[in-house]
């Protein structure tokens, strides 16, 4: 039986397909606050300027790629058994060839009823508006874990990183939580690799090897010890 590798990936690894985050650039997401665009509040205050952000960043997923980490991260499913928790709401994991993919954070690709986030909606690529409803006949919105609201899928997450036989952690700060809880359930004495290049060596108290490059130099060089090819 395969060994179980549980990757959690976060906003460096879509920054390398040329995807930004609220993070580069003094909390500002794509020259927006992200109190204006991603909080429950901000949508009931100005719903039209949420759904047309979010509409740009559907838009994007059409001009981007999944870059070499993805893809190494799917070539990965030869050797192990490969579970992808991602912060990331975009879907350049699937399309990089990944089968298993939680997303924690939502989808961008998706939409959801307003008064239940179970009643969801494929959007593909196309634009949300203001007279669009959801089958319950509340408004639709982003199927996206904004800011203040509970990450529903936290409980599965927490299930599949204590099931690792191996942990790996590409492109998160581990600044956002709950996400950023997930290392510590880490079995003990199984091995938790970090690429991030700003990583400062902090232990978690675990068997940790970290390297300090980007997503795609990082994987290349972790993919070749992880396998030998």
């Amino acid at each position: 039986m395969k060994e179980h590798l549980v990757v959690l990936t976060g906003a460096g690894i879509s920054a390398e397909s040329g995807l930004k985050t609220f993070r580069d650039s003094g909390g500002l997401w794509e020259g927006h606050r992200v109190e204006d665009v991603a909080t429950p509040e901000a949508f009931v205050r100005d719903p039209e300027l949420v759904l047309r952000f979010y509409n740009e960043r559907r838009k994007q997923l059409d001009v981007v790629e999944p870059n070499e980490a993805h893809k190494l991260l799917a070539e990965l499913e030869n050797y192990f058994r490969v579970s992808i928790v991602t912060q990331n709401v975009d879907d350049l994991h699937e399309r990089g060839g990944s089968n298993s993919v939680l997303h924690l954070h939502g989808e961008l690709r998706w939409g959801c009823s307003s008064n239940n986030k179970n009643i969801r909606e494929y959007l593909g690529s196309r634009d949300i508006t203001m007279k669009d409803k959801a089958a319950d006949g509340s408004a639709l919105r982003p199927d996206i874990v904004w800011f203040g609201e509970s990450v529903p899928k936290m409980d599965e997450a927490i299930e599949l990183v204590l099931s690792a036989d191996v942990f790996l952690l590409v492109g998160s700060s581990l600044q956002v939580y709950p996400a950023a809880g997930l290392i510590h359930y880490v079995p003990i004495g199984k091995p938790i690799y970090i690429i991030d290049p700003n990583h400062h060596g902090e232990k978690h108290g675990k068997t940790v090897t970290v390297i300090q490059e980007t997503a795609v130099n990082g994987m290349k060089l972790l993919f070749h010890e992880l396998t030998g090819a």
